[in-house]
């Protein structure tokens, strides 16, 4: 900034000499035009800065940047043809005065002012101009909004796609702007949609607290994401509980995410979701995987705090005619090391924490959030865990499917999330967001994923 009154002076002189002394040639401003000092070869060339010529005056009036992104880019190219008394590099410097312009703009604007001080290079303001245009451009794009990534595109990159997505906190897409839930308030059993505050971003959970307001809500709804249409709602009349299950408090847990307040799915025992009619999701022996962000503090050994592939039919059909992800400390079937939680498989008949029996490679996961993740295919499946805030998942099982009916499976592509196949509801559990593919995710998408978890903020 302390070199901008010198370059005003110089391009004063300039301006007020003759046309003899002051166009010189425009050989000099072709040179000046590469990074190379040779422009102080033609001395005279200063009419770059003269409002007459394209070089000087017209990017200061057009730059998004304003007068201080062209006009001093302008400048910059008098003194670069100022008979070599400063080096065009110099001029070069002044044009970040161009990345001042730039700053100013937002987003593409910026680098708008960019593009049109370099289109200003004429004769002897071409140094000048594409410094600026440098400049600029690079600020421009440092003001655009950030690229949003979520668990979804990670799974598309993989070429294993989100058949269903679920969350009450966040989007799992980069570009969703759509509905995450739907609260029904007591008062009067109207819904509201809750959305996200920006594409890719976090729940509207001022929407939902403004809505619920001096009365109690609950979630009604729990949209997919993904472009199955996969939604949620309260579980119908099962094998195991004859009746409907309840919907869960929108307000029974607020958190912290990514510095936004918003709110989890608070399972306690009779709370369900479920859809008995989906599009895309595995069935028979496909292969799938799926993850669900639930909490280490907030279990019970009841069945089944599930999340994932289950009968359509709400009734018990047999081994192997679910899959889905389960999160708490039930020993009924199989258990992992010490007293848990774990995060096991649900296949019917049975929870297991790698094949029949006890797994002591299964540790508990105690973290206030927990990542936990199934994925299956045939002849085998996979378990993995780790805290949803730090740190990378634990493989805690890769390998056969248990005996008894298992292999192949015959999954029938419900989708359930707090009970089991048959609607079995004596689980407790916390849910902030779940995927379910279509494919056998790779080991290099599932590390993505739970980084891009990590990355979100749970708690912060």
């Amino acid at each position: 900034m302390l070199m901008k009154p010198t370059f005003f002076a110089l391009t004063t002189l300039c301006v007020a000499a003759t046309l003899t002394s002051c166009s010189g040639t425009s050989n000099g401003g072709d040179e000046s035009s590469g990074a190379a000092s040779s422009a102080g070869t033609s001395g005279t060339a200063g009419m770059g800065g003269v409002p007459t010529t394209t070089s000087g005056g017209t990017p200061g009036t057009t730059s998004a940047g304003g007068v201080v992104a062209g006009g001093v880019t302008g400048a910059g190219g008098a003194v670069s043809g100022a008979g070599g008394t400063m080096p065009a590099g110099n001029g070069g410097i002044t044009s970040s005065g161009g990345a001042t312009g730039g700053a100013l703009g937002s987003g593409g604007a910026s680098g708008a002012g960019g593009t049109t001080s370099n289109g200003g290079g004429g004769a002897d303001g071409s140094t000048g101009g594409n410094g600026g245009a440098n400049a600029g451009g690079t600020a421009g794009a440092g003001g655009m909004p950030p690229t949003v990534t979520g668990p979804c595109d990670l799974y598309e990159s993989g070429k294993t796609p989100c058949v269903a997505a679920h969350s009450t906190t966040r989007a799992l897409y980069g570009s969703y702007d759509a509905h995450l839930y739907q609260v029904r308030r007591a008062s009067d059993k109207t819904t509201k949609d809750i959305g996200v505050l920006s594409p890719g971003g976090f729940a509207d959970s001022p929407s939902q607290d403004a809505f619920c307001s001096g009365t109690t809500c609950t979630i009604s709804i729990i949209y997919d994401q993904s472009p199955k249409g996969n939604h949620l709602t309260k579980a119908p009349a099962g094998g195991y509980k004859p009746t409907g299950d309840n919907e869960a408090s929108a307000t029974a847990l607020k958190l912290m995410l990514g510095g936004h307040t918003v709110y989890a799915v608070y399972v306690e025992p009779g709370i369900g979701y479920r859809n008995d009619r989906t599009s895309g999701i595995a069935t028979s022996d496909q292969p799938e995987g799926e993850y669900m962000v639930t909490s280490g503090k907030h279990f019970n050994g009841g069945c089944c705090f599930d999340y994932g592939n289950a009968e359509t039919s709400n009734n018990d059909d047999g081994n192997g005619t679910m899959e889905a992800v389960y999160f708490g400390n039930s020993t009924g079937w199989g258990k992992g090391s010490a007293n848990g939680p774990w995060v096991m498989a649900d296949l019917e008949n049975g929870l297991f924490a790698g094949t029949n029996g006890t797994n002591t490679k299964n540790t508990p996961l105690t973290s206030d959030y927990v990542t936990a993740l199934i994925k299956g295919k045939a002849g085998g499946f996979a378990l993995k865990g780790g805290n949803a805030q730090s740190g990378m998942l634990k493989t805690m099982y890769d390998g056969a499917r248990p005996t008894g009916g298992y292999d192949p499976m015959k999954k029938q592509g419900a989708i359930i999330l707090g009970i089991g196949g048959d609607n079995s509801n004596s689980a407790s559990g916390t849910f902030f967001e779940g995927c379910m593919t279509s494919g056998y995710p790779s080991d290099a998408t599932d590390d993505a994923v739970q980084a891009n978890v990590v990355a979100a903020g749970y708690g912060k």
